[in-house]
């Protein structure tokens, strides 16, 4: 983002309550699956670099067929929704960029308007004919009826990549017409089911380049170890904390009373699950994508160090809030007509971010929640410039900032993963203490955390009632690990920065360990990938899946 007056937005997830990979009897080949790391991947690497040695022009259509592959393991059927698709927008968008060479303002309007509202409509239909022919079936007492419509996979991205294409058509800005390059930068299947959402600028000069097509064993080692990473957050570390969270939320939803402790355990595992999981996922694609010589732009940047909510949405989700940013909160204007609209602007870009991360009133609320989050930070920026000036913020107004943005963020997460509204304040009442304090026999030290509230004059039970939600008591000591990871720990990009996985450069923390292409850093990053295959019992699915 530009400044603290054009804020991130963004975030997405589809329908994440509970999905099931196997809906309607399709299996997606997932990052984290046996078929993907053992089959597809080894196949697709190796065939396109050796058809690359004869012709880049058919390595590309390899890879775009991989692609599709790829993404018809899950459901063939829906391979012909995503290739229309593909061939309409790019017939659409080669129409509106000779247009504009005529100048003809006219028909290039009419052709952006027909081509993005059908986007629009498609999207609509599959993610949220159902939703509203419920809630008008409420509202109005009517039996509307439709068949139960199967959201197909990474519908939202494509989507949203072609209509970026149409609108920089519209403009002008689109350089390129080869139709492989434009069907591969679509479908590229490292960023297809979950992101990031691709800009054209920035990826089809790439599959224009003649060391794409070259292979580079510096790009395989940096890639191999940026995948290993991700999946050994994925696997070890997001599931690993996943059955803390999953329970308490059912219980609420079920109607149980739950306890303080217990709603602090699930907000925060969720919290963390949620973190762990798309931090994965990103780290993974990004690996992905650098094995093939291609880099993707940086999604995904240690969202939980931020120290206010402006902050949180540069750093969470990276490419969807560039996207919502240039291409919904400056054509609705911006910040351009006074601070009154701006508000505006932002309440409107982040309920429509909610409603696109799933059809349910919880996202919209949670869309919500952070367009008031974003309007009080602007205002905050706003008094403490009168008070202050230019000042940069201290340590202690650093540390407040960022506790009180993730307070902030749990309590959104909280919406984000109950199934329903009244879930979310049954969890959120028990965080603020609405059902007493009990901590469980079973978690580390409760007996001296028991008398040591007794003894400042409060009076916790001691019992077992969590044991349903945690039989472990391993719990807090996730928490905490993961906690520590998130806030203190280099991210994966930082760890990679002399060798920018991605587009963007970040910079190294100075005084902590960078990897290298040495053989301490192989074994190291053997013994991550190991423990993850070691851990993958089963196929779970990404928290940003199927939107």
């Amino acid at each position: 983002m530009q400044g603290p007056d054009e804020a991130a937005f963004g975030g997405k997830r589809r329908t994440l309550k509970q999905w099931d990979t196997t809906t309607a009897g399709f299996i997606a080949m997932l990052f984290n699956s046996y078929e993907f790391i053992f089959f597809f991947l080894p196949i697709a690497f190796a065939a396109f670099f050796w058809i690359a040695r004869y012709s880049r022009p058919l390595a590309a259509l390899w890879l775009f067929a991989a692609s599709l592959f790829f993404y018809g393991w899950w459901n063939p059927v829906y391979v012909g929704l995503l290739v229309g698709s593909i061939f309409f927008n790019f017939a659409i968008g080669t129409a509106i960029s000779r247009e504009h060479r005529r100048g003809a303002h006219v028909r290039r309007r009419l052709l952006v308007w027909i081509g993005v509202s059908s986007d629009l409509a498609l999207l609509a239909y599959y993610k949220y004919a159902n939703f509203f022919v419920s809630n008008a079936n409420q509202l109005l007492g009517t039996a509307w009826h439709t068949e139960a419509i199967l959201l197909p996979l990474g519908i939202s991205f494509f989507t949203f990549t072609q209509i970026a294409f149409l609108v920089d058509a519209y403009r002008g800005e689109v350089k390129e017409s080869n139709f492989v390059h434009y069907g591969l930068f679509v479908t590229y299947f490292p960023h297809l089911i979950a992101g990031p959402v691709l800009h054209h600028k920035e990826m089809m000069p790439q599959f224009s380049l003649d060391r794409t097509y070259r292979l580079q064993w510096d790009n395989l080692s940096i890639g191999l170890t940026v995948f290993a990473i991700g999946l050994f957050k994925k696997v070890v570390l997001a599931d690993g904390v996943a059955p803390f969270a999953s329970p308490v939320f059912s219980a609420a939803a079920n109607g149980a009373s739950i306890t303080l402790l217990e709603a602090w355990c699930g907000a925060l595992a969720y919290t963390l699950q949620l973190y762990f999981d798309f931090s994965g996922y990103s780290d993974m694609a990004i690996g992905l994508s650098r094995i093939f010589g291609i880099r993707l732009p940086l999604n995904f940047d240690s969202p939980y160090k931020a120290t206010s909510i402006i902050d949180f949405w540069r750093r969470w989700h990276m490419t969807l809030s560039r996207f919502l940013r240039d291409y919904l909160y400056f054509a609705l204007g911006g910040n351009r007509k006074g601070a009154v609209m701006r508000h505006a602007n932002l309440m409107i870009t982040m309920l429509l971010g909610g409603l696109w991360h799933g059809a349910g009133w919880t996202f919209v609320i949670w869309g919500g929640l952070h367009g008031i989050y974003l309007v009080l930070n602007h205002a905050w920026r706003r008094f403490r410039f009168v008070v202050f000036g230019t000042r940069p913020a201290g340590s202690i107004e650093r540390f407040v900032g960022r506790f009180l943005t993730f307070l902030a963020v749990v309590l959104g997460w909280v919406f984000f993963r109950a199934s329903d509204a009244g879930a979310a304040l049954s969890v959120i009442g028990a965080m603020a203490g609405a059902n007493g304090l009990m901590i469980p026999s079973n978690w580390p030290g409760a007996w001296y955390a028991n008398a040591l509230l007794e003894r400042f004059g409060f009076d916790p039970a001691l019992g077992v009632a969590v044991n349903q939600f945690d039989p472990s008591g391993t719990g807090p000591y996730w928490i905490a690990a993961l906690l520590a990871i998130a806030w203190f720990m280099p991210n994966t990009q930082e760890f990679m920065a002399r060798f920018a996985p991605t587009l963007e450069r970040p910079a190294s923390p100075q005084g902590l360990p960078s990897w290298s292409p040495h053989a301490g850093w192989a074994v190291a990053t053997g013994t991550l990938g190991a423990l993850a295959l070691l851990n993958m019992s089963h196929v779970s699915e990404f928290l940003y899946f199927q939107f």
